[in-house]
């Protein structure tokens, strides 16, 4: 099996540490064993090569081990994160799930069974991965705006990338388990025979302690977590001296953030990264730490814009979706739907196409208005996006959560809001209803929520 290379690296660290969960420590040796206990508990359970197998698991020891040995069976991993297990049925329908494997706990308890779905997964991509006896993956989207999409990956080729040997890093595993950022992080960490560690939760205060307690060296995260980061002001608290890099992407980030946080932790090198779950996270590198301007390529990686447009081929891009129409151009690249600007050999991530607000013939990005606003010392969180309008075609809504304590009526809040816009942004920049919403936050894979809740 072309992904046994894990194991020979792993086999090269024995007496380190792999992963920290809990506050404990469990090393390479111990994930060896795991893997191998693993490897026959899918014997008797008749999990083989091409099984289509959800892993319903949070980041932890066992699930890592699993999600291991099933890479390495050839096994077809529908992973899943608790926050989930609501919608479970509706995935493993749309995925055809023939086994379900469960971690749950702080003991870590392990069930496996056989789906309600009845029938063999027969799906033509499925075909295409057992054919070549190659592992699968198949990741969803959000879901945030309608059936979330099913993208089916060749995991052999996905870690194609960890192969090269790189420097390992004690690695703070932010980002989900069922999420593209979550599984890069693992598989770089472990390739690279460095130490993943699992903060008790998401909270500012709980990522620094972890990051103090073990000595972490890489932060992998999102632009909406590191403005909670500055709000909170908790980095005060704690000793980061061990924090060499500070990654960020799924989403853009704000100039006037950047700059902060450079100005917080001077030592650390900040890096935007690039990614989408269906070509995987690309190797890129920023113009500097303050720059929102980064290369993107290499590894086999090439990169075209069209109409302004990111386009992108990729040996890591996905096979297609279970679900949803082809998503790539009649020549072959994937359309990212991110609109882009180039200044050479960089690029700067404006925002989705699908969220621009097209305002009497001129664009909007939430992101720019977002980042205005939240200029403001009365305004925690904003979060900018459009509705339609007979005249205009569109106009820009916004809603803000205050900063606790700061008591504005709505109207206050409104032409607040708008005076700022108007010194900072153009005409039709400026939002035209502004709502004060104390419940504005983000998903659980940290980033922003424009849409209004019904």
């Amino acid at each position: 099996m072309p992904t046994r290379f894990l194991q020979d690296r792993f086999r090269d660290v024995t007496q380190h540490d792999a992963i920290v969960w809990q506050a404990r420590t469990f090393s390479y040796r111990w994930l060896l064993d795991a893997i191998q206990q693993w490897e026959v508990r899918l014997d008797e359970h008749e999990i083989h090569a091409g099984s289509v197998t959800t892993l319903l698991a949070d980041l932890s020891p066992q699930s890592v081990a699993a999600l291991v040995a099933l890479t390495q069976r050839g096994a077809i991993i529908v992973p899943m994160t608790g926050s989930m297990r609501k919608n479970q049925p509706a995935y493993e329908a749309i995925a055809q799930c023939e086994i379900a494997i469960e971690i749950s706990g702080d003991d870590e308890t392990i069930s496996i069974s056989h789906t309600q779905n009845g029938s063999p997964a027969t799906h033509e991509l499925y075909a295409k991965l057992r054919a070549a006896a190659h592992p699968g993956l198949v990741l969803f989207s959000s879901g945030s705006t309608g059936t979330p999409k099913a993208a089916v990956h060749d995991f052999t080729r996905l870690l194609d990338k960890f192969r090269p040997p790189r420097p390992a890093m004690r690695t703070l595993a932010f980002l989900l388990f069922d999420h593209i950022g979550g599984l890069n992080t693992i598989l770089h960490t472990l390739a690279t025979g460095g130490c993943i560690v699992v903060p008790s939760d998401r909270s500012p205060e709980s990522v620094l302690a972890a990051i103090q307690d073990f000595a972490v060296q890489l932060l992998p995260t999102s632009p909406t977590f590191l403005k909670l980061l500055l709000i909170s002001g908790a980095w005060e608290d704690y000793d980061l001296k061990s924090l060499q890099m500070i990654t960020y992407g799924t989403e853009p980030m704000s100039a006037n953030i950047l700059a902060a946080l450079n100005e917080k932790l001077p030592h650390v090198t900040f890096k935007q990264t690039y990614g989408l779950s269906e070509v995987g996270i690309l190797r890129s590198k920023s113009k500097d730490s303050s720059s929102l301007w980064m290369q993107l390529g290499g590894d086999g990686v090439q990169t075209r814009v069209v109409d302004n447009i990111l386009q992108i081929k990729s040996h890591s891009t996905m096979l297609g979706y279970l679900n949803a129409a082809s998503p790539f151009s009649e020549d072959g690249w994937f359309i990212t739907g991110d609109v882009v600007q180039v200044d050479g050999e960089y690029f700067k991530v404006l925002g989705r196409g699908g969220e621009i607000i097209n305002v009497g013939g001129e664009k909007v990005y939430p992101a720019e208005v977002e980042a205005v606003i939240e200029t403001m010392p009365q305004v925690h969180t904003a979060a900018v996006y459009g509705e339609a309008n007979a005249i205009m075609g569109m106009i820009v809504c916004a809603r803000v959560r205050l900063i606790p304590g700061v008591e504005l009526s709505a109207k206050e809040v409104t032409q607040a809001v708008r005076q700022h816009c108007r010194n900072h942004l153009s005409p039709k920049q400026v939002p035209i209803r502004v709502t004060i919403d104390s419940q504005l936050s983000h998903d659980e894979r940290f980033k922003k929520q424009r849409t209004p809740r019904p």
